[in-house]
């Protein structure tokens, strides 16, 4: 889950496993697999960058290979 941020600036959460889609136009739009769209402050990259951290909670394996430079 990963929070983002309506054009009105009230954060809410997202379940990143649902997202099928993102893309600046130039706001960004998160499109998910049911078909849902939201357009949210944050860039694509910044998303990106927090689908990647959530990730790296929910799999601690992964932050120990980094630490381990495999």
């Amino acid at each position: 889950m990963i929070n983002v941020t309506r054009l009105n600036h009230k954060i809410f959460t997202v379940n990143s496993d649902l997202i099928e889609m993102m893309e600046e136009t130039p706001d960004t739009v998160i499109t998910l697999t049911g078909g849902n769209k939201f357009v949210v402050l944050e860039s694509v990259e910044v998303l990106i960058e927090r689908v990647i951290e959530f990730r790296r909670r929910c799999h601690p394996i992964i932050k120990l290979e980094e630490r381990l430079n495999i």
